[in-house]
This record gives C-alpha cells, structure tokens and sequence, in this order.
C-alpha cells in the first residue's frame, strides 16, 4: 500500500484549490479577452498550473506518477470548461445580431498609426538633400574632449564657448558634451585624406536656460568640403541649392562677413523672411533678411591640427540648427513644442 507523504497531500489541496477558482472565475467571465487572461494565468507556460508542477521533484516517484495524472487529468478538465465557456460568450457577444442590417460599406475605425517625428524627419531630409549632392553622412561622439571641441577648431583657451556659462562637463574627468557637431569633422579628416565631402547631422548640448528660443538639447548638422581647388563659390552654391530645397524653391540668401574662429573668412547667411516676402516685418525686424547660419573657409591652423598643408589644401564648412531651420520654414515660435509630445503640435507636419 502507497503512503503519501505530507508534500504530496499539500500540493492535492492546492490543485483543489486551483480547480475551484478557475471555475468560479471562468462563470464569472464576460468577454472574450477576459477567458483569454484566464487562459493565461492558470494553464499559460508561466500559469498556475504550470508553477504547481515544478514542485513534482520533490516528490516520490510513485508520487510523481499519481500527481502528475491528476494534474494532467485537470488541465483537460480546464480546457474544456474554457472551450464551453468561449462559446457561450461569443454567442452572447455576438448572436443577438442575427436579422439587423449592416452597411458593410461604411468606413471602419482608423486605427491612429505612428510617424517619424518633425525632426527625425527633416534630419532624413537634410541627409538626402547632400547625399545627393555626393556628400557622405558622418557621425562622431555626443561626449568629446577639450581637443576635438575647442583647440583643435582653433578656439583658443580664453574663448568665450569655453566658459561654464555654455559648456556642460562632466564632473571630476576632463571630458564635456559636445557643444557643436564640428569635433566630428575634425575626428573624419584625422581618419581621412582629402578629397572630402561630408555632412554631420547630430545632437549637440549647451548650458543655456529653457525659453522660447533655447535649449539645453537642440539639433545641428554641419558641412565640410576639402580639395586642392575648393572655393567660396562652391559654397555659395552648394548652400544655395540646399537651403532652397530644405525651406523654399524661391528662398533668397545673402552672404555678410562674420567671425568664427574656425573659418578664415568667416561668413553669415540670412534668407528671405517667409513672413514679408523680403518687406520687412516685425519677424525680421523690418529688414527682410533672417539670420540663418554661420559658414566659412576652414581656417589654415584647423588644417594644420589634422596634418594637412594649407598650403595644398583648402575648403569651407558650414553649420545649422536643426529646430532652427524647422522654426523659419514653418513660422514656429517656440523651440519648446518640439520636446513636448503634444500630439496637436506634431499631427500638423506632413509624416508621408
């Protein structure tokens, strides 16, 4: 005569147990999706049941021949009830259609579908726009060293960009996020021999308060052309053909000296104000133009910090915000809707 032991009775009187609450629960049960979470939780492979059952090692081998025939002996039992009660649901979910009418040519539900976010998709954009001007997309790191942020690009230790006030660095080690997506062309041409045709789209980070206009986080990409016979004419050009089919096939632009001490000459370009057509307004402060990025020839000692002769070689560089370029070409005049979320906000740009 088999003597079961005290485990053996305890795991009974929890399969009892589970037994009874299944069947209250699934007479209980008034949806489909409801029998389905049933399912799941007592006979899933993470079920009840299934939890039950990990305990039959401990078990006798007798034991484990009579439980285990009792466990399997409720599982049909379970799936059973289970396939009774689906149906019964479903025949009251669905069975007092039966004689109504139904347009089955009426439009159903839309169903709401995710897009690519405005800037994502303007940043595709800005890719597609050089790639078909034969440049190369390139991509560096977000945390970047002094070098390659600042000395490097000719940015010399007293420079303004350097102070707290606009840099963002990590405590106790010498590194910091990067401020601009220049240090990414500085690390290609240290990897690279000319010729070089590149675009760097990225995030870049300053230490700047919140507001309309600015953000700690925002958007840039930046240009960069190398050759023996590269000229302000090229870059005329190029950023003429690229502006005009980010914003506008009709964008007026307008080249002003400037400084930046990674370019010699430096230059900025102002567009067209879209709001006036170029009359004046208040958006551009009655001059017609926007000020819209800055641009330059790459300054000799840049070269030189990368081993190349300027003497040989010459080329220009350009860089733009991102949110900025969005902003201009859509009249938006808060920075800070492209971080909220706002559905409203986000549904009004074209996503196709």
């Amino acid at each position: 005569m088999l003597l079961f032991s005290g485990l053996f009775f305890l795991m009974q009187h929890h399969l009892q147990e589970l037994r009874a609450s299944f069947l209250d629960q699934v007479s209980k049960a008034k949806t489909v999706a409801e029998l389905e979470q049933l399912e799941n939780a007592f006979l899933g492979r993470k079920g009840s049941i299934t939890n039950l059952l990990k305990g039959i090692k401990d078990l006798s081998d007798e034991e484990k021949k009579v439980f285990g025939k009792m466990a399997n002996e409720l599982k049909k039992e379970l799936e059973a009830t289970l396939a009774q009660r689906s149906q019964e649901v479903e025949k009251s979910q669905f069975g007092n259609l039966a004689g109504q009418f139904f347009d089955v040519s009426l439009p159903g539900k839309k169903p709401a579908v995710g897009r690519l976010h405005p800037l994502t998709k303007f940043i595709q954009e800005v890719e597609d726009t050089f790639l078909s001007m034969n440049f190369e997309i390139a991509e560096g790191p977000e945390i970047e060293d002094d070098y390659h942020n600042f000395t490097a690009l000719n940015i010399p230790a007293d420079h303004p960009a350097r102070d707290m006030q606009d840099t963002l660095w990590a405590k106790d080690i010498p590194f910091l996020l990067r401020t601009h997506t220049s240090p990414v062309q500085v690390r290609y041409m240290e990897s690279h021999r000319p010729p070089i045709r590149i675009v760097c789209p990225g995030r870049v980070f300053r230490k700047d308060d919140v507001d309309a206009t600015h953000s700690p986080m925002f958007h840039q990409f930046e240009g960069l052309m190398i050759d023996t016979k590269t000229n302000l004419s090229h870059l005329k050009g190029i950023l003429t053909i690229a502006l005009r089919r980010l914003i506008h096939p009709e964008l007026e632009l307008r080249f002003r000296s400037s400084y930046f001490p990674f370019v010699e000459p430096g230059l900025e370009v102002d567009v067209s104000c879209a709001n006036c057509k170029g009359k004046g307004c208040p958006v551009c402060k009655h001059s017609g133009w926007i000020e819209m990025l800055g641009c330059g020839m790459v300054h000799p000692n840049v070269l030189k910090s990368v081993g190349l002769d300027p003497q040989v070689y010459q080329g220009f560089a350009f860089g733009a915000g991102i949110e900025r370029l969005l902003m201009k070409k859509y009249a938006i005049n808060d920075i800070r809707l492209f971080y909220e979320n706002d559905p409203r906000f986000l549904e009004q740009f074209p996503h196709v």
